[in-house]
């Protein structure tokens, strides 16, 4: 698969990109990243995302080595070198290298990374059918333990949570918090449709408040639906007439059926498919063109 990589501003040969063995980002998780969606050349929503990253960045007392218009930079170039109108853009910053060892006042620099490359996590069969998931008995963490407003390198909980759907046949998972309320999809947030009410679960409620979502919640408003950013069960999953998940690599797609339960009408439903070509639209529309 095509892709171009940038390790530290430079662009690479991706059969050259490598970091050292020692780096804290691959010994301890210790690092940032932030996923990005290119539609029609444009990259959506960048400033929002380099925000989010410099937010990170602060809680996790790491200094970036690249200014605002550094990161923009290096982005841009990495885009510009893969060359393609679509794809999806990965920027990594892990601690740098280091002793062995969890301290990291022991690393000197850090580590930035860009890479952009082709994406597909669902298939147009299952956008149009809708995804199946699973309710995954892991849940995500309480924010004390680990904040899932801060996207850290350590996605084990997320990685194992899609193994579990996968071995029972499934799709997608969804993670609960220690509450039992509705979380998030192992790396996609959630919302759910009834009537002229569109729900999707609080950032308290242990999700991430995805730059995706905002944008969904925007077009919902503007459609006139009511929004409301409040706590959900698996029983007000279960109960609505639409499910669907959004994200930076997911884009917008609808889910059929809950462990085995369906949703609706067991389908991926008209405002989904509705909301998920809006969605298209302001992002094709969104941001100054990087490849033309």
């Amino acid at each position: 698969m095509k892709k171009a990589v940038s390790i530290d501003g430079q662009i690479v040969a991706d059969h050259e990109a490598k970091i050292s063995v020692l780096d804290h980002g691959l010994l301890y998780g210790d690092g940032l990243f932030e996923g990005m969606r290119v539609r029609a050349g444009r990259i959506f929503r960048l400033d929002q995302h380099l925000a989010r990253l410099e937010l990170g960045a602060r809680y996790l007392g790491l200094d970036l080595p690249f200014d605002g218009e550094g990161q923009r930079r290096i982005v841009r170039d990495t885009v510009r070198a893969f060359g393609q109108k679509e794809a999806y853009v990965r920027l990594l910053v892990t601690r740098g290298e280091g002793p062995l060892g969890v301290d990291p006042t022991t690393c000197k620099q850090p580590t930035v990374i860009c890479i952009a490359a082709e994406i597909g996590l669902y298939s147009a069969e299952q956008r149009a059918q809708g995804l199946s998931m699973i309710t995954s008995s892991y849940r995500r963490p309480n924010p004390d333990v680990q904040d899932a407003a801060i996207k850290t390198l350590n996605y084990l909980g997320s990685a194992l949570a899609k193994q579990e759907a996968k071995r029972q046949g499934a799709d997608e998972a969804l993670l609960l918090n220690q509450s039992g309320r509705v979380s998030e999809a192992s790396v996609a947030n959630l919302f759910a449709v009834r009537g002229r009410t569109l729900s999707t679960p609080p950032a308290i409620d242990g999700c991430l408040p995805g730059i995706n979502r905002a944008a969904v919640l925007e077009i919902a408003r503007e459609l006139g639906f009511v929004v409301s950013e409040c706590s959900l069960g698996r029983r007000d999953l279960l109960a609505a007439d639409e499910v669907f998940l959004t994200g930076s690599g997911a884009g917008v797609v609808g889910v059929r059926s809950l462990d085995g339960r369906a949703i609706g009408r067991g389908q991926t439903g008209e405002v989904t498919l509705d909301l998920e070509r809006r969605h298209r639209a302001l992002a094709e529309s969104e941001g100054p063109i990087t490849v033309p």
